[in-house]
């Protein structure tokens, strides 16, 4: 029986790899010896949909993961992050992997949705946050004290390394030296982990600036140590990067585009603007390149919500949600209109034009409380220990449905398998390892 491990490297672009091989000696050694192909990203090409939709092999409209984010109707709030599986519907390949071996072990490793699934072994950053502000750096595991022991073989896992202005090759050598003590711990048939370390910098400096082939070289060395040693513990090897970045200039902002048409409103609050989703007839949850349009008071918003955001520059096109079908997006957790943004092109959250009255998370690393992806939490300005507000620093981005085989991913195998082409939704390379390891 195989037993395979499963590695989201992101960020890592079919195309841009071929750019990159002299700087991945690892992964082009098992590219050469096994299979290199391509793989096409779901619709919106971003971390937690790539994940679902290899996790369960379907589309959004189908497990529910429609953004890194999105707003819950139900109790008013827009969140990011969030880790439950159950958010994410239908069977898991995990749950289609028991079916086929009831006694199949299995694991996951800084993937997304996973606290609740059904996974023997799971390791996933959950921090404290302290009462009076600040944080215990921890990890959520199962079982209970696995993060404990992996801190005590390798350190801390520390959230800096993770996310924010300090991010470093540190975080994804920490999570594959994890990985591999899981696999020799456990013995799990199938084990999913990820490594970030590519998406920090393309997005910083952009995919085509010279300083991101360091970045390409410090992931390589991490594979090396990963691959080499899970593959003497017996696993094969399926690599592969959930969507390319592509490169942008400037940044659009839909918020104040609806606040100007009095469609958002807002809150004041210690002469602050906070975003009041109940008295507001329209708002965008962004996220890279894509924003749901949400609707809260009703449907006689969406014409107006349209022609406010018409003269938007840097909007390609508003998707209504009658056209969310052929997108794979019709769900009742999207907005009611979704954006696309132009190529060159990413979505900032701001409501706000006056720097004075911004929130009290704007200038500060609050993955929660925004509500939309914020990059500019890497971009951190020293001498006035605060978040960047220039946009202009942001310089990769992505979530666009793929136009091109620019925008497809890296599927890389230690052998080849039945029903893998060269080209290949991510949804459908599960059941491939699936058939694999219970044969």
């Amino acid at each position: 029986m195989s037993k395979w491990l499963v590695i989201d490297a992101a960020a890592l672009g079919a195309t841009q790899f071929s750019s990159f091989a002299r700087d991945m000696p690892c992964l082009s050694k098992l590219a050469n010896s096994g299979f290199c192909g391509a793989v096409t990203p779901p619709f919106p090409a971003v971390t937690c949909t790539s994940q679902a939709t290899f996790t369960t092999g379907a589309a959004p409209a189908a497990h529910g993961i429609v953004s890194n984010g999105f707003f819950f109707r139900d109790i008013g709030r827009v969140s990011f992050w969030e880790q439950s599986s159950s958010l994410v519907g239908g069977e898991k390949i995990w749950q289609r992997l028991r079916r086929r071996d009831a006694f199949a072990k299995t694991a996951m490793l800084f993937w997304q949705n996973s606290i609740a699934s059904e996974n023997d072994v799971i390791v996933t950053p959950q921090p404290i946050h302290k009462h009076n502000g600040g944080m215990f750096q921890s990890c959520w595991s199962r079982p209970g004290g696995w993060y404990d022991e992996l801190a005590r073989r390798l350190g801390p896992f520390k959230l800096q390394w993770y996310w924010g202005p300090l991010t470093n090759i540190a975080g994804s050598r920490w999570i594959a030296r994890a990985t591999l003590e899981t696999l020799r711990e456990f013995s799990p048939s199938l084990a999913l982990t990820y490594l970030p370390h590519l998406d920090y910098g393309q997005q910083k400096w952009g995919p085509n600036d010279p300083r991101v082939v360091d970045d390409f070289r410090a992931l390589d060395g991490v594979l090396a140590e990963l691959c080499d040693q899970s593959a003497a513990l017996g696993y094969e090897i399926c690599l592969f990067g959930d969507y390319a970045i592509r490169p942008v200039v400037r940044a659009a902002n839909p918020n104040i585009a609806l606040r100007d048409a009095e469609l958002l409103g807002v809150r004041m609050v210690n002469g602050l603007e906070y975003l009041d989703v109940w008295n507001s007839r329209a708002f965008a949850v962004v996220d890279h390149q894509v924003a749901h349009v949400y609707l809260p008071r009703g449907e006689d918003a969406r014409a107006a919500a349209i022609d406010a955001l018409h003269e938007l520059r840097g909007l390609a096109r508003v998707l209504d949600s009658r056209e969310f079908g052929p997108f794979g997006i019709d769900h009742p957790r999207s907005g009611q209109l979704i954006l696309l943004a132009e190529d060159d092109c990413w979505f900032a959250y701001p409501w706000w034009t006056d720097p004075r009255r911004a929130p009290d998370f704007a200038t500060h690393i609050d993955i929660h409380n925004k509500p939309g992806y914020d990059p500019l939490e890497m971009c951190f300005e020293w001498l006035r220990l605060r978040v960047s507000q220039d946009t202009s620093r942001v310089r990769g981005s992505h979530g666009l449905p793929p136009q091109s085989p620019a925008d497809d991913g890296l599927l890389v195998l230690s052998r080849p398998l039945p029903n893998i082409a060269d080209r290949i939704s991510l949804a459908d390379v599960g059941d491939a390892l699936i058939n694999d390891i219970a044969q």
